[in-house]
């Protein structure tokens, strides 16, 4: 009973301290940097630059010349411009094959009966003319279809109309042209009453394209309820558009430290999302943001205001995923020693008007790291200093005010969360690459992927933020040693107690929502959200090591003693779920679960995958190639379709986790449960295309 009593001590001490220790002390805040250093980079640091640099490239949404598809584009060009006038070392363009985009260059949609108006203009609003149109010059009658779902086709003849739908433009438009429509007028919306006259970016597709309009909701509600009431409505709608050649451009520049090969670290931004499509947060905010840490860095270093880092810190701005992968595959030696990615992608939003907070999402299990926690101590830091506290009311306002002379002035509104891709982070943390990588973001957006996508909805102060989180990071990783290595692992220590506690929280509802039926199911699934955290802790804990410089001796028995304390964090927590269980047995009437291994659990538990050295040959997603040649026989007898994250597992054969550990680990982070049959069948084809053995 003592021994219980002690367990459930250590966790009442390590909740208390770690969820309410900002509200104890809301007049302390301390960054892994010298409070000298903060305030150069804060001082240094410009959203009204980087806004500036946000209405330079995305002003407005602009018909590309052609001359840019020629030559360089407008935003490569201009980024690189910036860099080189900032002074930052190897700022070049590198380019790659790219293939062909479409290109509108026309399109205008007048009403000629009853009346003369012109309804659309791809001069006026680019996204009113959906990609993948195809010139036309057609006269037509109009018909409503509403959703434009199969059964809103019956008994309506469009054979020679347009059609005028509320549905999504591409799924109307084959099922119009399919049955002979001339082309089709579309308003859906993903917000119609937040964003009456937002303009969805869409295009159609499919060798039977024609054309297709897109109209915001006031005009498309107008057109709607006219056609509705009967009128009968002519237009005439002519469509230019053609297929361009493209390169992918890639701005990068470097930042050089004073010992390249002890590591780099990559900051990335998409500078384009295709070349008709032009948005401000998304995502040329993220692009202006790193191109000003770029130079507050590069202008503190060089004026003597910090000290010249370590390592380097490389930047890249990119055609989303499109020119990452090529980036990242041509550049297989700089992936061995970079040892992290932070991405920024749609960062700008003026958090209030969006009801936005400002999102860092983590890496998975399969890339644990140090840089996690790096981030959110700066978050952190920003969020709390930048935020009215009542304790402290009689000192400041904000006890650290980071705004921007024409932004806002509102707390910072901020959320840490678990991993999302989607973005191009996602490429650096393929298992065949292995850099682990972040991703920064607003959300919710919006504006996100319409015509509102303006500078005008982002705010000076939310980038002036962005880019003090962002340099003080990468600039603490870059120029770590011995003593930051120690740092971080501590800090690192006292999150994982908040997380781990986290679970056990998750896991007593759990508990609590069991039947009698499921109820050892239950408990040994949530067991495992605990003991799949404390191997991720262990592990993002030993990732510090690859920032030590001199004495790896005492930096490993730091890191140790703080494994060890994981470890009797993660029993403590087991001990108070145990005890849970027996009180929750008791109340629905059903025998304490067992936690004995099935066979197949046991044959799992004896299965450790470790990865070869043909993971990592190809690059990027170069490793599901071996898996694409096997015998279609083998792959039918080791089948895996319900294991929920095909990429993830992977990234999780580390050589120390066995499959069962796997299982637990995706079982925590994912919706869905995963099979274990199924995991070990992903391992066999795994072995079989020679990317792991036993």
């Amino acid at each position: 009973m003592t021994r219980i009593f002690f367990f459930l001590l250590v966790i009442g001490i390590n909740l208390t301290i770690n969820e309410c220790f900002p509200q104890q002390t809301p007049f302390h805040h301390w960054t892994f940097l010298p409070g000298a250093y903060m305030d150069e980079i804060i001082g240094e640091a410009s959203g009204e630059t980087a806004y500036n640099h946000m209405i330079e490239m995305s002003g407005y949404n602009r018909d590309r010349l052609n001359a840019e598809y020629a030559t360089t584009f407008l935003e490569a060009r201009y980024t690189v411009e910036r860099l080189k006038e900032y002074g930052i070392d190897e700022a070049k363009i590198d380019r790659f094959p790219g293939r062909q985009t479409w290109d509108g260059i026309r399109g205008e949609l007048w009403e000629v009966s009853p009346w003369r108006n012109k309804i659309a203009d791809y001069d006026d609003l680019r996204a009113v003319l959906a990609s993948g149109s195809k010139n036309a010059d057609i006269t037509a009658e109009l018909i409503w279809i509403g959703e434009g779902r199969e059964e809103d086709f019956h008994n309506r003849d469009v054979a020679g109309k347009i059609a005028v739908t509320s549905g999504n433009v591409s799924r109307v438009h084959n099922l119009a042209v399919e049955r002979g429509a001339e082309g089709v007028i579309s308003f859906n919306s993903p917000r119609p009453l937040e964003g009456p006259v937002q303009i969805p970016w869409r295009g159609i597709r499919g060798d039977n394209r024609r054309f297709a309009f897109n109209l915001n909701a006031r005009e498309g509600y107008l057109l709607r309820n006219r056609l509705l009431q009967g009128e009968k409505i002519k237009v005439h709608a002519v469509v230019e558009a053609t297929m361009r050649d493209f390169e992918l451009q890639i701005p990068t520049a470097v930042i050089k430290g004073t010992n390249p090969h002890s590591g780099e670290i990559i900051i990335s931004a998409h500078l384009f999302e295709g070349y008709t499509k032009q948005g401000a947060n998304d995502n040329i905010s993220g692009s202006a943001a790193i191109l000003e840490v770029a130079n507050t860095l590069n202008t503190l270093i060089i004026e003597g205001r910090l000290s010249r880092p370590v390592r380097n810190i490389r930047f890249i701005w990119v055609p989303e995923f499109s020119g990452t992968i090529p980036w990242v595959k041509a550049n297989k030696e700089l992936m061995e020693n970079t040892l992290c990615n932070i991405n920024l992608d749609i960062v700008g939003l003026w958090l209030s008007r969006s009801y936005s907070h400002f999102c860092l999402m983590r890496t998975t299990y399969g890339n644990p790291h140090y840089l996690n926690d790096v981030m959110e101590h700066y978050y952190r830091f920003v969020g709390e200093t930048n935020r009215e506290s009542i304790t402290s009311r009689r000192f400041s306002q904000f006890p650290n005010r980071i705004v921007a002379p024409s932004g806002s002035d509102e707390p910072f509104y901020y959320k840490i969360e678990t991993h999302y891709g989607a973005s191009d982070h996602e490429v650096f943390n393929d298992w065949g690459v292995q850099v682990p990588g972040i991703m920064m973001i607003t959300w919710p957006d919006i504006f996100y992927h319409t015509s509102e996508d303006r500078p005008y909805n982002s705010d000076p102060t939310q980038l002036k933020r962005v880019i003090v989180i962002t340099a003080a990071a990468v600039y603490t990783i870059a120029n770590a040693d011995d003593d930051m290595a120690i740092n971080i692992a501590g800090e690192t220590y006292s999150n994982a107690s908040k997380r781990i506690g986290h679970q056990l929280a998750r896991g007593l509802d759990e508990l609590n929502q069991a039947t009698p039926e499921n109820f050892n199911h239950i408990y040994k699934k949530v067991r495992g959200y605990i003991e799949a955290t404390v191997l991720n802790e262990k592990e993002t804990l030993g990732s510090v090591l690859e920032l030590v410089i001199t004495d790896m001796e005492k930096v490993k028995q730091y890191v140790k003693t703080l494994k060890s304390g994981v470890e009797d964090m993660g029993k403590a927590h087991l001990v108070a779920l145990e005890q849970h269980m027996q009180i929750v047995a008791g109340r629905i009437k059903s025998t304490p679960a067992d936690i004995s291994l099935s066979s197949l659990e046991k044959k799992a538990s004896n299965m450790i995958p470790k990865p070869t050295g043909k993971v990592k040959e190809n690059g990027y997603r170069g490793w599901t190639e071996a898996i694409r040649v096997l015998p279609e026989k083998f792959l039918e007898k080791y089948q895996y379709e319900d294991v929920e994250d095909t990429r993830e597992l992977p990234r999780l054969t580390n050589g120390s986790h066995s499959a069962l550990d796997i299982k637990k680990m995706l079982d925590t982070q994912l919706r869905t449960e995963s099979d274990l049959k199924a995991i070990m069948n992903c391992l066999e084809v795994l072995k079989e295309a020679g990317l792991i053995e036993f």
